[in-house]
């Protein structure tokens, strides 16, 4: 058996393959690691048959459908998951063949509704429903405790004690377990009541996971991050530096549409004088009316820089060619000390 382990942070991913038949599979992928997990594969001869992920993930973004559509694999998720486009919806107990290896799917809701293990000859991949230490929330989205406790006590720690465990996610640089050393040292697995452990679940105060709604809504939608359009508009998007933008306002040529697409009520506190209001959200349905003159040269700006590059390239894609973004954003045009104006109009 070919094998990698990938660590991204606390994030965990996995290259399986077959040393005879160089086929493979990739579990839990991370959008960070693309290319990392693209040049172990070609070091090991493996050829990507499945990219798999154990759950909607929340706290990071999977490259699953990126990797498949780059090497023509399948994606693989549970039959529950809400993401569309899966290739291959796997149930309990169904397997997936990787040349002579198995990957026997264990459906193990709780953390998330659609949460699986993958068993192999020797190891169990868990994605978040057991970590080291620890096992998966059940306060996000599809969470359930009791579905957990059942996935724990009735499926899962049923299995070979020494099977190893590779979770989804470890924070202490911790490679991997077993069934045997979670079932006598895990302080949750302690918790053998039901009732008990149910209790102890709905009990723990966690923090929120970075980007939660964003990732959440990425890999549920198979949609892109916040991010990949950030860098995808500002690959097509002119900009304009602040001090341009300054002499074009306070000069007598009046050749620049200064567009402000923040929400109004940042815009009323501080906005550069001759600018527009037109909310980044607004901007489909009313940018006709707002600006009928498609030849217009336009300069979006928001607070940071960022919403007004992904409005400038919403602008070009509907025929505003000469739309560009501030290079930076109102916070800067501030701390530059440049001329700002209060209230509802330019």
């Amino acid at each position: 058996m070919i094998f990698e382990q990938v660590a991204t942070g606390g994030c965990q991913s996995y290259l399986v393959g077959c040393a005879d038949t160089c086929a493979g599979a990739l579990i839990d992928p991370e959008v960070s690691q693309v290319d990392r997990y693209l040049g172990l594969a070609t070091r090991d001869g493996l050829r990507i048959r499945f990219v798999i992920d154990t759950h909607t993930h929340a706290d990071h973004f999977s490259a699953s459908r990126r990797i498949a559509e780059r090497l023509g694999a399948m994606t693989v998720m549970h039959r529950k998951s809400p993401a569309p486009g899966i290739a291959m919806r796997v149930d309990d107990g169904e397997s997936m063949v990787i040349g002579k290896l198995r990957l026997q799917v264990l459906h193990t809701p709780g953390h998330t509704a659609d949460s699986m293990c993958l068993v192999g000859d020797d190891r169990v991949f868990t994605g978040d429903t057991l970590l080291i230490g620890g096992t998966g929330r059940t306060d996000l989205p599809t969470g359930d405790p009791e579905a957990l406790y059942d996935s724990l006590f009735g499926k899962l720690l049923k299995l070979d004690p020494a099977l190893l465990v590779y979770p989804a996610h470890d924070y202490k640089g911790r490679s991997h377990s077993t069934i045997g050393a979670e079932l006598a040292a895990n302080p949750r697995l302690q918790q053998r009541d039901r009732v008990a452990f149910v209790a102890m679940m709905k009990s723990l105060d966690l923090s929120m996971p970075t980007h939660l709604t964003e990732a959440l809504r990425t890999n549920m939608s198979g949609g892109k991050t916040v991010g990949e359009m950030l860098a995808e508009a500002a690959a097509i998007v002119p900009f304009m530096s602040m001090a341009e933008l300054r002499r074009r306002v306070e000069g007598s040529d009046g050749d620049v549409i200064v567009l402000d697409v923040r929400e109004r009520d940042d815009y009323e506190r501080a906005h550069i004088p001759s600018a527009r209001l037109l909310p980044r959200g607004q901007l489909e349905l009313r940018v006709d009316k707002e600006l009928p003159d498609p030849t217009a040269r336009i300069v979006t700006c928001c607070e940071f820089g960022r919403i007004s590059t992904l409005a400038a390239a919403t602008l070009r894609a509907m025929g505003f060619q000469r739309a560009v973004a501030l290079d930076g954003g109102m916070k800067a045009w501030r701390e530059a000390g440049y001329p700002t104006k209060a209230g509802a109009g330019p």
